[in-house]
């Protein structure tokens, strides 16, 4: 199936780093430093919903800085994501609000990817059960084939990528806070479909990492930790 006429994507020299960043995600990690975790003022429960083709134990870094922060940190409970299904999404919504009711306070999702979009979904479903939301490279604006692997989610997932069984208008804000990471290196999501547009999100911020990346670089850590900072707590680390 060819590319959409005038819908842009990552520049195909960009999947190189993507690859490397896969196979070496140490090497890259060690090369950028290691990250500086602050007590967190405001202590929360965060959920981390992993990206297409993707497990929570990819998320391991982020999820052991959060704890070390003083969050408690659970996964979607789902396994491997492997593309978006109705069923699925009602079983992530009714973990939300078990974890929210558990923790008797809404809770903070951090979605990766296509857990992003999840996130932003479960936030408009749940908007009671959800206190903020934070995607990193998520395609959630604009054309859905502004990326590198909509073929291979077609062929995984069995249905078009910008045809998805969860949600609606993908675009349309959660009515929660909601921050998009975004960056100029990710060779999978182009940036504007992960940045969004006014209006899409409250705020967006640009990270210097792959898209791989977003899980375990440090630069993307240390963003994820300050925008959590700035807005449970009212304190701007950023």
């Amino acid at each position: 199936m060819p590319q959409p006429d005038g819908v842009a994507r990552p520049n195909a020299r960009l999947m190189l780093s993507e690859f490397a960043s896969a196979i070496f995600p140490h090497a890259y990690a060690w090369s950028h430093g290691r990250v500086r975790v602050a007590p967190a003022d405001e202590a929360r429960t965060i959920m981390l919903v992993p990206g297409f083709g993707s497990h929570p134990w990819r998320m391991a870094p982020l999820r052991r800085a959060l704890e070390k922060a003083g969050h408690t940190v659970v996964d979607w409970g789902l396994g491997w994501n492997l593309g978006a299904d109705a069923q699925e999404f009602e079983r992530l919504c009714a973990r939300v609000t078990l974890m929210a009711r558990s923790s008797g306070a809404p809770i903070v999702l951090i979605g990766w990817s296509l857990g992003g979009v999840y996130a932003r979904e479960a936030a408009k479903r749940v908007p009671d059960d959800v206190e903020m939301v934070v995607t990193m490279g998520s395609p959630f604006s604009g054309d859905m084939h502004g990326n590198n692997a909509w073929r291979i989610y077609h062929a995984v997932a069995g249905h078009p990528v910008d045809d998805p069984p969860v949600g609606g208008d993908l675009a349309e804000k959660p009515p929660v806070p909601t921050i998009a990471l975004w960056s100029a290196r990710d060779g999978i999501v182009h940036r504007h479909c992960a940045g969004g547009k006014a209006g899409e999100r409250d705020e967006m911020h640009h990270v210097r990492c792959t898209h791989m990346g977003f899980a375990w670089h440090p630069a993307a850590i240390q963003r994820v930790l300050a925008v959590l900072d700035r807005h449970l707590s009212g304190t701007d680390t950023a």
